[in-house]
């Protein structure tokens, strides 16, 4: 039996604390100052934290190795699970070319670069945040807002900023799944109270937009649509993430966007049109053809035509769309009553970590339960929908096989990070280290509501990853909370949903975005334009997370059953 220590150090609290606090300050200088790779960086903290748990709070090396494995673990199923298969749904819409006529059919709805920017960063940067995230939303919709003329600089700037709101969702909740492991808080509260918050994000986030591009005259001509689609994310992101299912949040709500703007644009249109200045050299990229009308026109994507025969604009929109509504229409499935409660409990193996016996300083038992869950997660009913897509596409086995090769010969680095920074966060938390800096933080008192969202967006600042922030810090945000009398869901959630407001800073980010654009080498350019819109966001969130640890806004906190 091993009893954590929550002093270790001469006896002291606090230099307990700024020791425990060594493997997170190594892996964010070498991230943030050294610029040295993410999966380098997670294994040197991970082998940081291991040594401090064995040479300083005395955890039994054995223990320690089997935290560690029990993490690397978490970090593979659910998380990895998820991650790999929705990416590679994600690629099934590429090598077929149905996710360029998406682009080509979103882009086609308006020639307003105000309303392209709500539409293209915010709505379909939304959906591949839902499936693909890591870079690829940023990425993607910088690229589609320059092809349709906006400059390199302002599309960096707009992509970044509108990859905020659903970032807390990302990956098919792939952030809140890795909180709750870390917590132990039931996945289902941490969901609605991050639904509680990121919706109120989301409702500014495009009128934000429209005054990136156009300043305040993109405001007084647009604000009708920027406020429907702000409301109908939110709305959606409420309803889903508190009522339905963590995992589709996201492609619902961003589905549900974008149907409203385009019903708001049938009825309503600015009275004024800023249109992209259209170079003449700017055709497709991909050697598409139009798709807009009745088309006899192939298009070539990856070497696979897509169109053979005569299809209307209507088949163009459903083919393009269809795997997202497939998604919806599995995971709405997984939870009917008698299906969710058979993927929950007849395919779920729960038992005693081996090699796990630990008390915590008062000595209580901690929990070292591990839950197996292959068929009920997200990541086995994503293969289901991706299978199913294959299908539809009339993908052959070997294909989708190939298309699977491939996701996970891109996402090679990302695993071996994921896997370093959950087992890093096991080994903290099990050996005492979080508790040691939970009890210091403790000291703030009822501060800590005001503390807490900046820890969150600092960890994803610094890490890039909303899910490596909440594995880092997220025991930390709900140890700390009790202690000082806060609700611990609403600090574990804020960790979350403040954490998405420093992604636009985070490093990785930035170098994505500069290279989409063209900018390599500038990505202080993009920091500089985009750091107080972060920070005064950042400002006004903390205002709401601390009212909601009052009694003003306190009944917004869920209550654990």
């Amino acid at each position: 039996m091993f009893q954590q220590i929550l002093d270790p150090v001469f006896g002291s609290l606090v230099m307990s604390a700024l020791v425990a606090v060594i493997p997170l300050a190594t892996l964010f200088v070498l991230l943030g100052v050294f610029r040295v790779k993410a999966w380098k960086a997670s294994l040197i903290g991970l082998a940081m934290s291991i040594l401090l748990a064995v040479l300083v709070w005395r955890m039994p090396p054995i223990q320690t190795l089997s935290a560690t494995f029990e993490g690397a673990l978490y970090g593979i199923v659910p998380i990895l699970w998820i991650l790999v298969n929705a990416l590679w749904l994600y690629r099934l819409t590429v090598v077929t070319g149905w996710f360029e006529v998406l682009g080509e059919r979103i882009r086609a709805i308006s020639d307003d670069q105000r309303i392209l920017a709500i539409l293209i960063a915010f709505c379909f940067g939304a959906l591949l945040e839902s499936l693909a995230g890591f870079g690829a939303p940023v990425a993607i919709s910088i690229a589609m807002l320059i092809a349709a003329g906006m400059k390199p600089v302002k599309a960096a700037v707009v992509s970044l900023l509108a990859n905020t709101a659903p970032v807390a969702f990302g990956a098919m909740a792939a952030p809140i799944i890795a909180l709750s492991g870390v917590t132990g808080i039931d996945i289902h509260l941490l969901s609605q109270m991050a639904g509680r918050q990121t919706p109120f994000l989301a409702m500014f986030v495009p009128l934000i937009l429209v005054f990136i591009v156009d300043g305040r005259r993109g405001v007084r001509q647009t604000w009708p649509v920027a406020v429907v689609a702000g409301l109908a994310f939110a709305i959606s992101q409420f309803i889903t993430s508190n009522f339905i299912a963590v995992e589709i949040t996201d492609v619902v709500a961003s589905v549900v966007t974008v149907i409203a703007v385009l019903l708001m644009l049938r009825v309503w249109k600015p009275s004024h049109t800023v249109v992209f200045e259209r170079a003449a050299d700017e055709a497709d990229a991909v050697g598409s053809a139009s798709v807009s009308g009745t088309t006899t026109s192939v298009q070539v994507i990856a070497g696979r035509k897509i169109d053979q025969s005569t299809r209307t604009k209507a088949n163009l929109t459903w083919n393009a769309v269809m795997p997202y509504v497939v998604i919806i229409v599995i995971f709405s499935i997984s939870q009917i009553p008698i299906v969710k409660d058979f993927l929950a409990h007849a395919t779920t193996v729960t038992f005693p970590w081996p090699g796990l016996e630990i008390t915590d300083a008062a000595g209580n038992p901690v929990g070292t339960a591990y839950k197996l869950n292959i068929l009920g997660t997200g990541g086995t009913l994503l293969l289901i929908s991706g299978i199913i897509v294959a299908l539809l596409y009339r993908l052959s086995a070997r294909e989708a096989v190939r298309a699977y090769g491939a996701t996970l010969h891109q996402l090679r680095f990302t695993i071996v990070t994921v896997t370093a920074v959950l087992a890093l966060a096991y080994v903290m938390n099990l050996s005492g280290q979080t508790q040691s800096l939970g009890a210091a933080l403790a000291a703030t008192g009822a501060f800590f509501a005001v503390l807490s969202p900046m820890i969150g967006w600092l960890g994803v600042a610094i890490t890039g990853s909303d899910t490596s922030s909440n594995a880092l810090f997220g025991l930390l945000q709900a140890t700390t909370a009790e202690q000082v009398g806060i609700n611990p869901i609403l600090t574990a959630a804020a960790n979350s949903s403040a954490g998405v407001l420093g992604k636009m800073l985070s490093p990785q980010n930035l170098a994505v975005a500069a290279a989409a654009a063209g900018m390599a080498g500038k990505e202080g350019d993009l920091f500089r334009r985009l750091i107080w819109w972060s920070l005064g966001l950042l400002a006004v969130f903390t205002a709401f997370i601390y009212l909601q640890s009052t009694p003003i806004l306190g009944w917004m906190v869920p209550v654990a059953p």
